[in-house]
């Protein structure tokens, strides 16, 4: 196993030790510090293993922090149809 796999790995058990601890804003601060620390180790492991790990620790990571996906979607759909409605 190589550092990057084990990185991601860590952030991962990091992540759900975290989601245990009681939040005051829901984990959101958690999430913001998550996303600044994973990108990067995605990055790492996509460059030492190949896209596909890199698809698929995205994915493992994209099931973890799945609020802030959810909410980036609801968000994009929204500026998408006032975009088209603007068009019209």
């Amino acid at each position: 196993m190589n550092w990057s796999i084990a990185l991601a790995g860590l952030w991962g058990v990091s992540a759900n030790l975290l989601a245990m601890i009681p939040s005051k804003d829901n984990h959101w601060t958690r999430a913001y510090i998550l996303i600044a620390v994973g990108i990067p180790i995605l990055g790492y492991v996509t460059y030492q293993n190949g896209p596909w790990i890199g698809l698929l620790v995205l994915a493992m990571g994209m099931s973890v922090l799945r609020w802030p996906v959810i909410y980036l979607t609801r968000w994009t759909k929204m500026k998408m149809q006032g975009m088209k409605a603007a068009d019209e």
